[in-house]
Order: structure tokens, then C-alpha cells, then sequence
């Protein structure tokens, strides 16, 4: 059964309530959250009982900091996405507003995780806190659990590699470092996947057709705005078949040959030929190939757009770059 999503926590419907049920904003969905989520989904089989994830929409930063610059690694369509390839049944985006904002901690256990959610048990990441003026922990999560009837497990950092040896804990700001600094793969191996960009093509002017590559357009919307550059990708056309992903090269940038100003990603799919304007895609960002330049002469455009693609191609038969490299999720 595909997984439930609610924009809102009052009158939750019965048989979601009395769960086990992940807390935190969970940006990326990376492998620190995997072990949040997962052990959620553990106690839900072990105790037999639904198994949830609530997080907060949009991401409080954004109210917090109105003017920051785009910085979501999982806006909450790609979020949900990933949360329900962890195998859970329903998923809370409480809307994150002043008025949330405003809660006490003390509140929002009684108030949304008791009278509204009824949990059972409850999993938070070591660091996870809530409430106004963030003064919500794990210790008040626990001193509040015998009224509140539920559970709590804390989840202490999980590393990549060896911590001895200079391991890092797994952590959204890093993997955002990363990718703004044209660096996919590390991002993608704390992910446990490729990182993607989501969103509607759109019309474009047509000039890669002219040019004799014809372009997917798709815009960053709320998505962390990476390096700006050329990217062996692959894309897949989101529809009721399930997944079925393409290899291209795409250009993440402003496009200076033409005097763009807004930031546009264009992907060119491989052998394909089909139009899907107004159709949902996702682009799986592989490599970084060059920053974008500037070409005073379209040929040397075209030449340059040849020259990506051999790229690219070389890249997406590499073996390094398979979907192989990375761990099983939990509950696949």
C-alpha cells in the first residue's frame, strides 16, 4: 500500500494512530536518517503496530531565515519520496508556521504527539530538539513518556567510515558542502544514492534543438542550487510504470552564452525522443564535468555540447557510478 502523507496532525484517522513514529526534519533523507527511520520501522514490526514519520513543512529555517539562499536537499515531494522507499506506512509534514513555531515543547508532546498522533514509541536522532525556543530534548521526550504513555529511543550518531580514522557523522550541512562544490559522488555516498533535482519540464526557447540537442528544462524551484556547471546525469519520467532511468549531460547554470539571468537546469537525454512537456522528472546528479563558460561562437557551443556528452556517456558506463556502489535501505 503506498505510503499516506497528511499536511496536517489534528483529527488523525484511526489506524495511524498508536504507531511508531520518527521524528525530525530529516533534510536529504541520508544515511544518519536511515538509522532514525529504520529503527522506527523495527519496533512498528516488532510491536505490530504503524510505522510513521513526522517532520515539519517547510523546513524552519525558511521561517526563520526568509532570505537564505535555496538550501533543501529534499523538498517535500523528493522527501517523501525516499520515506516511503524506507518502508514507511504514513508520513506528518506539519506545517511549520509562526503559530508552530509558538508551541512549547511541553505542548507539543501533549498536544500533537499524544492527543493527536497517540504514539506508542517515538525515535529521535541524538540531537533532536523542538519546541519553542528549542528547548524540547530527548531528556524532556523521556521525563514526560510514563504520563504520556510511549516509549523513546534516541539514536546516537552514525559515522561514514571509521570514526578513529577521521570518519564524519552523517550530516545534511555536509552533504550540502559537497554538492556546492561540485562534488557528487561524496554527497551521494553519505546519501546512500544519487542526489536529484525534481520538478515539471517546462517550454523552453528551443535552441538545443537547434543546436541539435534538444533539452529538458527544469527549474531548482526550493532545491539547493549546486555547482554550477556541466553533470553527467540520469533522468526518469515520473508515471505509473514505476522507474525507468535515462542517461544525458545536463547544464546546471545561467546559461551566459545566451545572457540567461535564473538559474536553469537542461538535460539532454541519450537516445530519446519523446515530449514530455508538463511531465514530473527526476535528475540524478552523477558527475561534475566543468564549470559553465561562456562561448563567443555557437559552433564552439555545439563542439563543446559533443564533447560533454562523450563524457557523460563514459561516466554512465562506468561501473564506479552504478546505483551497485551503494548499501541496501533498510526495509527494501
Amino acid at each position: 500500500m503506498p505510503m499516506r502523507t497528511f499536511r496536517d496532525y489534528a483529527d488523525m484517522p484511526d489506524y495511524v494512530r498508536g504507531g511508531a513514529v520518527a521524528i525530525g526534519n530529516f533534510d536529504g533523507v541520508h544515511q544518519g536518517h536511515w538509522a532514525v527511520i529504520s529503527e522506527a520501522g523495527r519496533l512498528s514490526r516488532d510491536l505490530d503496530i504503524p510505522f510513521g514519520i513526522l517532520t515539519f513543512e517547510p523546513h524552519p529555517r525558511s521561517l526563520f531565515q526568509p532570505d537564505y539562499p535555496p538550501f533543501r536537499l529534499t523538498p517535500l515531494h523528493s522527501k517523501a519520496i525516499q520515506i516511503e522507499k524506507l518502508g514507511a506506512q504514513f508520513m506528518v509534514a506539519a506545517p511549520f508556521d509562526r503559530d508552530f513555531a509558538s508551541i512549547t515543547a511541553e505542548d507539543f508532546v501533549r498536544d500533537i504527539l499524544v492527543e493527536s498522533l497517540g504514539v506508542r514509541q517515538v525515535v529521535v536522532g541524538y540531537d533532536f530538539v523542538f519546541g519553542r525556543g528549542r528547548t524540547g530534548n530527548q531528556d524532556l521526550l523521556t521525563r514526560m513518556s510514563n504520563d504520556g504513555g510511549y516509549g523513546v529511543t534516541v539514536i546516537d550518531g552514525v559515522t561514514h567510515g571509521d570514526p578513529a580514522e577521521g570518519g564524519e557523522i552523517y550530516a545534511s550541512s555536509r552533504i550540502r558542502e559537497y554538492l556546492m562544490t561540485g562534488k557528487p559522488l561524496p554527497a551521494a555516498d553519505r546519501l546512500g544514492r544519487w542526489w536529484e533535482i525534481s520538478g515539471v519540464v517546462l517550454p523552453g526557447d528551443q535552441r538545443g534543438r537547434r543546436l541539435g540537442f534538444p533539452t529538458a528544462n527544469i527549474a531548482l524551484q526550493d532545491h539547493l542550487e549546486p555547482a554550477l556547471g556541466v553533470y553527467a546525469v540520469r533522468i526518469t519520467i515520473e508515471d505509473e510504470n514505476g522507474e525507468t532511468w535515462h542517461g544525458g549531460v545536463a547544464n546546471l547554470g545561467r546559461r551566459p552564452t545566451f545572457d540567461g539571468k535564473s538559474t536553469l537546469l537542461e538535460v539532454h537525454i541519450f537516445d530519446f525522443d519523446e515530449d514530455i512537456y508538463g511531465r514530473d522528472v527526476r535528475v540524478a546528479f552523477l558527475e561534475f564535468l566543468r564549470p559553465e563558460r561562456k562561448f563567443d561562437v555557437l559552433d564552439a557551443l555545439k563542439a563543446q555540447i559533443v564533447a560533454d556528452s562523450e563524457g557523460a556517456r563514459g561516466i554512465l558506463a562506468d561501473p564506479i557510478y552504478s546505483d551497485d556502489r551503494f548499501p541496501s535501505r533498510p526495509g527494501s
